[in-house]
């Protein structure tokens, strides 16, 4: 409970939804869109997004987002209190629930519910989160990654009170939503590029200093290049040692070694 009151502390400093001032509430945005910008991390990402929406979304009592991996699981990466973990597992081994029905393929783009309490479409989730007591949902989808096979998530904002979200509180809810999806698609891209470029950054390396220990094996030994590449990679097989990393070796210490 230690954190949710901190969250609750924050949103008492910043304000809130209908009640906080035109200005603060445009000022968050551009803050949040700044830290968007800045976010080199899908989990710095979604940190931001999480925070942002127990901030401003009217109505917000407790928020946590949903991701689904490559296997279909779901699970909670982030949430503003403890108890959005529990009650977001009881819908993952259900395979129901607003969260999991947000995320699923063909979502009609978000899940709400006003009223927990006579909610039939999700027995176990409605009696474990009036139980927490909390009487509203707004699950809303969140889309992390552009490419196929493109497994959507969802931004989950649970409220006390009944009727906690309205028309306003669901167009405020798709706009982080939607700054989340562009932001995670973008470090997820820089991610990618990254890898890529330290995978081709490697690859040169190796490159070179197989071509360094070829040199000295031809001038060496005698051999052509053909020859020397192939002495190389029979030793590193007899060795069981990559070829890069014998190439290496003789590269640095090839006054002191003798391949056979």
């Amino acid at each position: 409970m230690a954190d949710e009151r901190l969250w609750q502390r924050d949103k008492a400093e910043f304000g809130s939804g209908a009640n906080a001032p035109e200005g603060p509430l445009s000022e968050q945005f551009v803050e949040l869109t700044r830290l968007l910008l800045v976010a080199s991390t899908p989990a710095q990402v979604l940190q931001q997004v999480i925070d942002a929406a127990y901030r401003v979304v009217p109505g917000a009592d407790l928020v946590s987002i949903t991701l689904r991996a490559p296997d279909g699981t779901f699970h909670t990466p982030v949430s503003t209190g403890e108890v959005a973990l529990e009650l977001d597992e009881v819908q993952y081994r259900a395979g129901t629930g607003p969260c999991v029905d947000a995320a699923a393929d063909g979502s009609p783009g978000h899940i709400r519910s006003d009223d927990l309490a006579n909610e039939t479409r999700w027995p176990d989730f409605s009696l474990a989160t009036v139980r927490h007591g909390f009487t509203s949902i707004l699950s809303t989808v969140l889309v992390p990654d552009a490419k196929p096979p493109k497994l959507p998530g969802a931004l989950n904002i649970y409220g006390r009170r009944p009727a906690a979200f309205d028309a306003a509180a669901q167009d405020m809810a798709l706009l982080l939503a939607t700054h989340g999806s562009l932001a995670l698609a973008a470090t997820s891209a820089v991610s990618r590029a990254d890898l890529e470029a330290r995978h081709l950054r490697r690859a040169v390396e190796s490159r070179d200093v197989i071509g360094q220990a070829k040199g000295i094996l031809m001038q060496r030994r005698g051999l052509t290049a053909d020859e020397a590449f192939d002495l190389l990679r029979r030793t590193s097989q007899d060795l069981n040692v990559k070829l890069a990393e014998l190439a290496a070796t003789l590269a640095t210490r090839h006054t002191e070694l003798d391949i056979p």
